[in-house]
């Protein structure tokens, strides 16, 4: 079984209210990327790693990023588009001939560890399609206009998305060719393959496993790696 990783790093993180993107911030003296690129190196699985950044920044992932931390590595930069959608489609058309499975992953989850990727791989050759993820802890209300509750939706069902998500190449090809003619979007690469039929399964992740969005997500992680935490919950599988 082959596979192909992208890393999705082309977002611009406005919510970060940071002057560069977040996939170039410090977390623990390097940069937030690199911690997704040596999981996905560690985990030994993947015959390409793939990475989207923003349009004008290769030169700047190349410099800050791969001569610094990975200079031995063949990583693959390809230009990200608009929507993280774009930058996905955009990395597909650069997976080799013969590559029989896609993994999908948020540069800005700097806790995956190689052992869960390795197990949604692992997870995806049985099932076709697989999203790590965690039962969700609070109770969770659908909310309508100006703020009134609608319902309180079943929490036993729900669970919380993360990446790595891992499918069959075909399917996902499909899929993304598909909402592309159709001009149909949605959130996760998952949502894509649902929309069109494909069945998708959870692998459980952890809570570690969260995506740095905010400001408050990026002290947290640093606090995190000053406790040593970043070892302790690769022990999590």
């Amino acid at each position: 079984m082959s596979a192909s990783v992208i890393i999705a790093a082309a977002g611009q993180g406005r919510r970060m209210q940071a002057k560069i993107n977040k996939q170039f911030l410090p977390l623990k003296g390097k940069p937030l990327v690199s911690y997704a690129l040596q999981a996905c190196i560690e985990a030994a699985c993947f015959a390409q790693i793939i990475v989207t950044v923003a349009p004008g920044e290769e030169t700047l992932f190349r410099r800050d990023v791969l001569l610094p931390y990975f200079p031995q590595e063949n990583i693959i930069i390809v230009q990200g588009g608009k929507e993280r959608q774009d930058s996905v489609r955009n990395g597909l058309k650069v997976v080799a001939d013969g590559i029989d499975y896609v993994c999908i992953h948020d540069g800005a989850r700097p806790f995956a560890t190689a052992e869960l990727f390795r197990s949604c791989l692992l997870a995806a050759k049985e099932k076709g399609a697989v999203v790590a993820a965690v039962p969700v802890k609070d109770t969770i209300k659908k909310v309508g206009q100006k703020q009134k509750v609608l319902a309180t939706l079943p929490r036993e069902q729900l669970w919380a998305i993360h990446t790595p998500q891992v499918f069959r190449r075909d399917w996902l090809e499909i899929a993304h060719r598909n909402a592309y003619q159709e001009n149909f979007s949605a959130t996760d690469d998952a949502a894509l393959l649902e929309h069109y039929g494909y069945p998708v399964f959870v692998v459980p992740s952890t809570a570690f496993n969260f995506k740095i969005t905010t400001p408050e997500d990026l002290l947290l992680a640093e606090a995190l790696m000053k406790g040593g935490e970043e070892d302790a919950h690769r022990n999590w599988l």
